[in-house]
């Protein structure tokens, strides 16, 4: 506060000495029409006033360039009212502050290759097999919403409260989605003082039931003043650029800390370049700053979603120049807007290390084709961009959310949350199905470069069981699966089950030893005589799951 008092003061002063004239005599009686030192004191305390109004209300940074336009109206006022060699010197006082004013105005126009260097993404092909025996984060943002809502009457004195922003984070190895309790307006503020708590639920199990943890919480994005703790923050350290809002991040000890990105310009005030994070214990208000290489392990999302989006923004558009992404856009991909947290999904790989997922598309209407997407890291912002297999056309998120509303037009039910995944080689949209009134009903997942191969099931692992069987029904041979091993058996059928499916036939295997086999008849045709006793020379994928994908099979026993 003494801070904001400081700058504010220094800013009343700098501006009464440019606005109020050195004389100012009246013509008639060539005496002073004012008393000069009552007008600066005056000038002063207004201008004081106004700015410290002005900060304190926006949580703007406190640098010098911050008070641009201030300076602009203070010099154009002062020029008006100045006369003679005073007016002059105000005069170039004023050609140097609206200088200022477009450089800093324009200078989105001339910083977009400075803005695509500083997020320009290293580039790969495809991104690595999803290990099918891992369960995705998959459950729906706005289904865990609602399941949350539904037990509100966990917390104390309801009335009084509000469920804030959701978010998913790994807490104890296990992937959550985290909201926290906020106050519903500041009379409840006045009289509540504090929130009790957060809530917590799985985001891979869809069975399971909302936790209310309880844990008091004074600074919040809901109190007011200097509660509020956007303004703790910006009172502790005036001078960062933070952009994004902030979030909730709970440690494996349960307790939670907002943290919220800073950084810096790019060229003037313009674009963002992530350099770490401030956390404040919502309790204490304790505050701490750390650089993105020395963030605490348990913080997931350092870098906000909204510095993502906007990167990834930079990274599509500025290729080749802010003016080639307004006329020609040559090589110009614009990032998707189906992400669930500011455009973009956090997703985790097999590690629990988060990452953003993006999906890029052809600025040209009514095309659905995606010309790539990546992967930023939660943790350091470093981001990787996948072309996908360029010699298929894959179909984008937007796409895949159109094939789910045809395909359950009666129904009226829709997708959420589509991600893009390598499963069993092939790249596959995994994507929640929701009903109308946000419950969900399935998964359903399609093939990117085929979209005519789709599935639906009511868990994530039985509809890759279908996935896989879906994909060697339509002629490939899943050995893109994890990573997985090639090997070799010779088996004995104990047990053997036939499923027609379209054209071919699903054969499904126990052998003697206990492990169970699947294979297409479009793979293996001669697959369709195997019986019970026969033995059989199998060449299969462990990729560790119950039903193991068989790529190639003989019948020694009839053949």
């Amino acid at each position: 506060m003494i801070n904001l008092l400081l700058f504010s003061i220094v800013a009343g002063i700098v501006s009464a000495i440019i606005i109020v004239p050195i004389t100012f005599v009246s013509k008639e009686t060539e005496k002073p029409t004012f008393n000069r030192i009552t007008a600066l004191a005056a000038t002063t305390v207004l201008i004081a006033v106004i700015t410290f109004g002005i900060y304190y209300l926006t949580n703007l940074d406190r640098n010098w360039t911050s008070a641009w336009a201030l300076l602009l109206v203070v010099t154009i006022i002062g020029v008006v009212f100045a006369t003679g060699k005073e007016r002059t010197m105000k005069m170039v006082l004023l050609l140097v502050s609206l200088a200022g004013s477009v450089f800093i105005l324009s200078a989105p126009l001339f910083n977009a290759d400075k803005k695509y260097e500083a997020v320009e993404m290293d580039q790969q092909v495809e991104i690595k097999a999803f290990d099918e025996t891992k369960t995705p984060a998959s459950v729906p943002p706005k289904f865990a919403r609602n399941k949350m809502k539904k037990a509100f009457g966990q917390v104390p004195n309801t009335s009084y409260y509000e469920l804030g922003h959701l978010q998913t984070q790994k807490v104890n190895d296990k992937f959550v989605y985290i909201a926290p309790v906020e106050f519903s307006g500041l009379f409840k503020w006045w009289n509540g003082k504090t929130t009790p708590g957060y809530f917590t639920m799985s985001a891979t199990d869809s069975a399971d039931n909302p936790k209310f943890v309880k844990t008091e919480m004074a600074y919040t994005p809901s109190s007011f003043f200097h509660k509020q703790v956007e303004r703790h923050m910006r009172m502790e350290f005036p001078e960062l650029i933070f952009y994004g809002d902030v979030q909730l991040e709970i440690d494996d000890d349960g307790h939670p800390h907002y943290i919220r990105s800073y950084g810096k310009f790019i060229t003037a005030r313009n674009g963002f370049d992530v350099q770490g994070i401030v956390i404040v214990d919502p309790e204490t208000g304790e505050v701490d700053q750390f650089a993105l290489a020395d963030i605490p392990d348990y913080i997931d999302g350092a870098v906000s979603p909204e510095a993502v989006s906007l990167q990834n923004s930079y990274f599509g558009n500025y290729i080749h120049g802010f003016w080639n992404s307004v006329v020609g856009k040559k090589d110009v991909k614009l990032p998707s807007d189906e992400g669930t947290e500011s455009n973009v999904s956090p997703v985790f790989d097999e590690n629990g290390h988060m990452f953003y997922f993006t999906d890029f598309t052809s600025p040209k209407e009514e095309v659905d084709s995606m010309l790539g997407y990546a992967l930023t890291d939660g943790r350091t912002g470093e981001a990787t961009y996948y072309t996908g297999n360029l010699e298929e056309s894959y179909m984008d998120s937007q796409g895949a959310l159109q094939i789910i509303e045809k395909k359950f037009i009666e129904k009226k039910w829709s997708g959420e949350m589509p991600v893009l995944y390598n499963f069993y080689g092939e790249a596959s949209w995994l994507t929640p199905v929701l009903d109308s009134n946000g419950f969900l009903q399935n998964y359903f997942i399609v093939s990117a470069a085929n979209p005519e191969i789709s599935v639906f099931a009511n868990s994530p692992n039985e509809a890759l069981r279908l996935y896989k069987t879906a994909l060697q029904r339509g002629g490939s041979s899943v050995d893109g699966s994890s990573g997985a091993v090639e090997e070799k058996t010779v088996a004995t059928v104990s047990r053997v089950y036939k499923e027609r499916a379209g054209d071919f036939t699903i054969v499904s295997i126990l052998a003697e030893d206990g492990k169970n086999y699947i294979v297409s008849t479009e793979a293996v045709p001669l697959a369709i005589y195997i019986e019970e006793g026969d033995r059989l020379a199998i060449t299969y994928f462990a990729t560790g799951e119950l039903f193991l994908p068989v790529k190639e099979l003989k019948n020694s026993t009839i053949e």
